[in-house]
């Protein structure tokens, strides 16, 4: 993995670059899988075994196992490959974003109906050192 990533400083954010595609290309595949309603029904019959189907990490699985999409992310995964997880289980992108961010989907409405997240604080680490 490359070393020199300008963009790695900035806090609570995980930028999908190649090396991140590399990290996930089986979880982001696993993902890819569930747009078949057959491998759905398998996937939500019996998750585990499903999982280890594919040659991801425990780490990946669990995460995936756990609903952990920010977990999911700092280990490769794409954030429009993770949204078939939350469709196989009949959530919205919206209630996916929410979770991801610790708000409830209505907190979460509520912010981005209202502008979104504040620009002021830390954009990158030591910005305001």
């Amino acid at each position: 993995m490359s070393l020199n990533k300008p963009y790695a400083d900035i806090p609570g954010t995980t930028i999908f670059d190649a090396d991140q595609s590399r990290l996930g290309y089986h979880l982001n595949q696993f993902c890819m899988s569930l747009m078949k309603a057959e491998n759905r029904q398998r996937f939500l019959a019996d998750e585990r075994a499903y999982l280890d189907e594919w040659p991801m990490s425990e780490a990946q699985k669990q995460a995936v196992l756990d609903r952990d999409l920010n977990r999911c992310l700092s280990l490769g995964g794409n954030i429009y490959f993770l949204a078939k997880i939350g469709a196989t289980d009949g959530h919205s992108f919206q209630y996916m974003a929410a979770s991801m961010t610790g708000m409830s989907q209505e907190e979460y409405a509520a912010m981005m109906l209202a502008g979104g997240r504040s620009v002021q604080g830390n954009r990158k680490t030591g910005e305001h050192s």
